[in-house]
């Protein structure tokens, strides 16, 4: 079944300047980006997107380094596209992610790991309209 799913490039990545290389994986695993821009979250609006986590330790600097840089958000879609593309960005410390993830090759830390991935069907569904408000 083809579906959707929410991908960040986070702001190490961009920083890095690596969003080419992941953006060619990403047509490389099938997938078709029908959604793509480059922003910069302000606390605020990162705080909200990682509201889920307001009560966990690290919310605090989760969101001051999503919001310490511009960031790449785009709309995958293919069959399984949530469980593919978490399976390409690899688990969530790239220390021990699977050699040729994403994560793996591009991540520093659990916190600066390259890249974001819904974890689930409704998850994709509010993060993407969190991003693209639909009429």
């Amino acid at each position: 079944m083809v579906e959707k799913t929410l991908a960040i490039i986070k702001p190490d990545a961009v920083k890095k300047r690596v969003v080419g290389k992941i953006i060619q994986r990403i047509e490389e695993e099938g997938f078709s980006i029908s959604g793509m821009k480059q922003l910069r979250l302000t606390k605020e609006e990162a705080q909200g997107f990682y509201a889920v986590h307001k009560e966990k330790p690290f919310f605090g600097s989760l969101t001051d380094f999503m919001s310490s840089g511009d960031i790449v958000v785009m709309v995958l879609e293919r069959e399984d596209a949530i469980a593919h593309w978490r399976k390409t960005m690899g688990v969530t410390d790239p220390a021990k992610a699977e050699p040729e993830t994403l994560r793996h090759s591009f991540g520093f830390s659990v916190e600066r790991n390259a890249c974001h991935g819904s974890d689930a069907p409704e998850t994709a569904e509010w993060e993407i309209a969190y991003f693209y408000k639909m009429p």
